[in-house]
């Protein structure tokens, strides 16, 4: 009798089980078996930030499902006594792009320490009128170690290099929708376009056979169906004023189930949108923080360890 009760209560319990399983945050689960150290690096060094940033996050459906601080406030992070927006001046100065926009408007003032009210509100206004995106990406391979990366403060040049320098670059460029992502990859969609580029449009420009995209944005990958949940999760800087989560379906083989891009603005920055193509109430089927050109996925590249000798040889 305690038996057939103790046996109905595992039933009961199984799921429950399951769910909080399930429910575990994906950045602190143990990293996968077999994932190369550099891929490990770079996807604690993104989670990380993802953290102090109080894990904001859009859901798979596209929708923003939670931001408690953006790039400019003087709120403090995760870690007290971390402030968003000195932390966010710390992404240009480390990962040494803030040289090459020094002529703008309040650059130098990032690069002095803080606690100057001219210089503090000359930086903070920097910070909102300059995307930082492409800043974030090259700070985590920075602060993770990644030998070569094309450092920029634009996704297009690293876009650009993982293309040209395939045989010799950390990343090579492959079609998302072909390729499966894994953790340490990039996945980059086009942005200020009105009509969708795509993989091959993409390729077309960058071999100079039709006009290169402006702009352009880059995730990491973090971690792929993870228990079997066909959800691919990404981190991104300056996605909407903040490192924000993404979440993205995936199929059964595990490629991205690529949405069908918008022209909507994405990520908090100017956008060229074609006309009638906006999120309103009256058009909430374009409310969708997911709907992007996927144009890229760029895939890591990791160094093959030599063969040990065997004996005899």
């Amino acid at each position: 009798m305690l038996n057939r009760w103790m046996a109905r209560c595992g039933l009961l319990l199984a799921p429950a089980l399951a769910w909080q399983a399930h429910a575990a945050e994906v950045c602190d689960l143990p990293p996968r078996y077999g994932l190369a150290p550099i891929a490990i690096a770079i996807t604690r060094v993104a989670c990380e930030e993802h953290r102090q940033w109080l894990r904001p996050f859009i859901d798979r459906d596209g929708r923003l499902a939670s931001l408690r601080v953006t790039e400019a406030e003087s709120g403090y992070l995760a870690d007290h006594g971390i402030v968003a927006w000195q932390r966010t001046a710390s992404y240009w100065r480390e990962s040494g792009t803030l040289d090459a926009v020094a002529d703008l408007p309040g650059a130098s003032s990032c690069a002095q320490p803080a606690g100057s009210r001219y210089t503090d509100s000359d930086c903070r206004a920097f910070l909102v009128d300059t995307p930082w995106s492409a800043t974030f990406v090259s700070w985590v391979m920075t602060r993770a170690g990644l030998a070569g990366f094309h450092r920029s403060q634009r996704h297009m040049d690293y876009i650009r290099s993982a293309w040209h320098d395939a045989a010799t670059g950390p990343y090579r460029m492959s079609d998302p929708a072909s390729e499966k992502p894994a953790p340490g990859d990039l996945l980059c969609f086009i942005r200020g376009r009105s009509q969708k580029l795509g993989y091959g449009g993409l390729i077309e420009a960058l071999g100079g056979r039709g006009p290169m995209p402006t702009q352009s944005h880059c995730d990491i990958v973090i971690a792929a169906n993870v228990g079997g949940d066909r959800t691919l999760y990404l981190i991104g800087g300056n996605v909407l004023n903040a490192v924000t989560m993404r979440k993205l379906e995936l199929d059964r083989a595990g490629r991205i189930v690529l949405p069908a891009a918008s022209a909507q603005a994405a990520q908090g920055e100017a956008e060229i949108t074609a006309p009638g193509a906006e999120c309103t109430p009256a058009h909430e089927e374009l409310c969708d923080f997911n709907r992007q050109d996927w144009a890229a996925l760029l895939k890591l590249q990791v160094p093959a360890v030599p063969a040990s000798p065997q004996p005899g040889q």
